[in-house]
C-alpha cells in the first residue's frame, strides 16, 4: 500500500544573500574522541584489523537514555558538518538533545586509506558500503552509550542514505528520520557522474594507480572543477552568485574552489564508491527490491530534497516516499542546489532548522 504522502508547496524569494563559512561550533562535547571496532567485518567479508569510528557529542544522555540523535557524516565532510543545526535555539539544541556526530569510514577520520596500515592502506582499502557505516555507528551507539531508541536519525547527501539505511536495517531503533538532499539508492544517473570525479583523480600521471608519494595535486585540482560547476544549480549560475564569495568572475571562481579539496585522493576515492554501490534494497532479506525495503520503514521520515539539486534531483525523494508508510515530502526551496544542505545561505539555514525542529517536536 502506497505509504502517505504529506506534500508542502511553498514560495520563496530569495533576497539579499551573504555567503559564509561554515559557522564556528558550538559544542559541549569537546574535542573529537574515537571508538575502537576492533576487527570490523564488512559487508564485503573482507575484515578490517584495528577499525575505528571518529565521533563527537554535545548535550548530555539523560538517565533514560532517550534523547539522542544521531547525525552521519556525508561526502568529503566530517563531524561539523552539522554544526548550524546544533545549538541554543537551533533545530537540534543540547540543552534538549544528546546529539552524537559520526565520521564515515574513508574521511580520513575513522579508518580510512589514509591511516590504515598495510595491507589495506591506500588503495588497497577494502570497498566500503553505507551498510558498514550503520553497522559501525550501531556499535557505537549501543555498546558505548547503551542507546536502546534514537530520537531521530538526521542526514545530509550521504548522512542522508546512512539515516534511511538505518531506518532499514533497524526499523524499531528510531522515532525518526531526517533526509536532506539525498537518497536510499544511488541511481544511473549519479553513478555515471562519480565516475567523471574520480576519473578527474585517476587521469592524473601522479596518482600512479593509487601508490603515490606525493599527492597528485593536477588530479584535484580536477576534482575540484568538477565540484565547482555541480555543487549549486544553473539559476544559481545565471544570478552569478558566485560573486558573493568575493569572486569577481567565474574563472576566478572556479581557481579559489581549487583550495578546497585538501582531503587525500585515495579517501576521496573509497567514499564516492561508496555512494555510488549503495541501495537500502540490497539489505538482506530484500535482495535487492528498493520499494520492499522502503515499506519495511516504521520511523516517520521527512524527506528534505533540494529542489534544485543536480547530485540527489528531487524526483528521486519524490519517487522514494511513495513507497515509505509514513513520510512528508518537502521540498527546499532555492536556488544553492545540493549546497543549500551545507549551511552556506542563511535562508536555507533558517528553512533547514526550521523544518526540523517542527518535525522533531510533532510527532
Amino acid at each position: 500500500m502506497q505509504g502517505k504522502i504529506r506534500v508542502y508547496c511553498l514560495i520563496f524569494v530569495v533576497g539579499a544573500i551573504g555567503y559564509s563559512s561554515h559557522q564556528a561550533a558550538w559544542a559541549s562535547g569537546g574535542e573529537h574522541r574515537e571508538f575502537e571496532l576492533g576487527d570490523f567485518a564488512l559487508e564485503t567479508g573482507i575484515t578490517l584489523p584495528q577499525a575505528r569510528l571518529i565521533y563527537v557529542t554535545h548535550g548530555t544522555l539523560n538517565a533514560s537514555k532517550s534523547n539522542a540523535v544521531l547525525l552521519p557524516s556525508w561526502y568529503g565532510g566530517d563531524h561539523h558538518g552539522y554544526d548550524f543545526l546544533i545549538g541554543p535555539g537551533k533545530a537540534l539544541d543540547p540543552s534538549r538533545y544528546f546529539i552524537i556526530a559520526t565520521d564515515q569510514f574513508s574521511n580520513g577520520l575513522s579508518s580510512s586509506p589514509s591511516n590504515t596500515a598495510p595491507p589495506f592502506a591506500g588503495p588497497d582499502f577494502p570497498q566500503i558500503a553505507i551498510r558498514d557505516n550503520v553497522a559501525a555507528t550501531h556499535r557505537l551507539v549501543t555498546e558505548l552509550f547503551g542507546i536502546e531508541r534514537l530520537v531521530a536519525v538526521v542526514g545530509f547527501s550521504m548522512g542522508a542514505q546512512q539515516a534511511l539505511q538505518w531506518a532499514v536495517s533497524h526499523p524499531d531503533m528510531m522515532e525518526a528520520v531526517v533526509a536532506y538532499c539525498g537518497n536510499a539508492k544511488e541511481y544511473p544517473f549519479g553513478i555515471a557522474r562519480l565516475e567523471g570525479a574520480k576519473a578527474a583523480i585517476t587521469a592524473d600521471a601522479g596518482w600512479n594507480n593509487g601508490y603515490y608519494e606525493t599527492p597528485p595535486e593536477i588530479g584535484l585540482k580536477a576534482l575540484a572543477r568538477h565540484w565547482a560547476a555541480w555543487g549549486s544549480s544553473q539559476e544559481w549560475w545565471r544570478r552569478e552568485l558566485f560573486r558573493l564569495s568575493g569572486a569577481e568572475s567565474v574563472e576566478a571562481w572556479i581557481e579559489n574552489s581549487e583550495q578546497v579539496w585538501s582531503q587525500d585522493a585515495n579517501d576521496l576515492l573509497a567514499q564516492a564508491t561508496t555512494w555510488q554501490t549503495h541501495n537500502v534494497g540490497d539489505t538482506g532479506e530484500f535482495s535487492g527490491d528498493l520499494e520492499a525495503a522502503l515499506r519495511s520503514i516504521e520511523a516517520r521520515v521527512l524527506m528534505m530534497p533540494s529542489e534544485t539539486d543536480l547530485y540527489f534531483p528531487p524526483e528521486d525523494a519524490i519517487y522514494e516516499s511513495q513507497f515509505i508508510p509514513d513520510v512528508e515530502l518537502l521540498q527546499i526551496p532555492t536556488v544553492w542546489g545540493h549546497s543549500a544542505g551545507l549551511g552556506i545561505n542563511p535562508e536555507d539555514v533558517t528553512f533547514l532548522n526550521n523544518a526540523i525542529r517542527r518535525f522533531l517536536a510533532d510527532p
